[in-house]
């Protein structure tokens, strides 16, 4: 297993979540550029300009290894994995090379504890086949009823999973701090 360093997705970073989304949708598999499919723009487009979006990359060795995010969206964006206007959508993805090695685990894990600060719930769509299916369920998400649907890339079968989350209170470095205690 490989210990990664994660960051906070700024805006300024909304390339990690394009370069992202190819490995997230498997575009890189079907050897297609992510402008091939300008209905999955709503998952990175402006990433970052509404306080509402979330995420975090990976770095190992220095270099990008994956990332994850989410995203509020409306029911008109036609989104796999769409629940409610107060649901964000996750994405996630993990370089090739770099799959199954505990990058995907770290990720949900730390942005599934900054989300309980904001959301009440989040949700992703997912291949019905894929080895994801199984993280998603250790993190206590649940397959959504009558939310099968295609993926957009090619056709395949795919599901809606939810994930209640824990009400978290955001807590900073400086709170509880007293200056006037700084010596002790």
């Amino acid at each position: 297993m490989l210990n990664p360093t994660l960051y906070f997705l700024r805006s300024s970073e909304q390339k990690i979540a394009a370069d992202m989304l190819r490995y997230s949708m498997r575009l890189d598999e079907l050897n297609k550029p992510l402008t091939d499919f300008p209905a999955l723009d709503i998952y990175q487009k402006f990433y970052g300009l509404s306080t509402k979006d979330l995420g975090l990359y990976a770095l190992v060795d220095n270099k990008i290894s994956g990332a994850i995010w989410i995203r509020l969206l409306k029911a008109e964006d036609g989104a796999m994995g769409y629940v409610d206007a107060n649901t964000p959508v996750l994405n996630i993805a993990v370089i090739p090379e770099l799959r199954s090695k505990g990058i995907g685990f770290a990720m949900l894990n730390q942005l599934l504890q900054e989300a309980g600060a904001v959301f009440e719930q989040v949700s992703v769509s997912v291949l019905q086949d894929s080895k994801a299916v199984k993280l998603f369920e250790k993190f206590g998400f649940v397959i959504v009823e009558a939310s099968e649907g295609k993926s957009p890339v090619d056709g395949s079968d795919v599901f809606t999973m939810l994930k209640k989350l824990e009400k978290k209170e955001v807590v900073r470095p400086t709170d509880g701090y007293d200056p006037r205690r700084w010596m002790d």
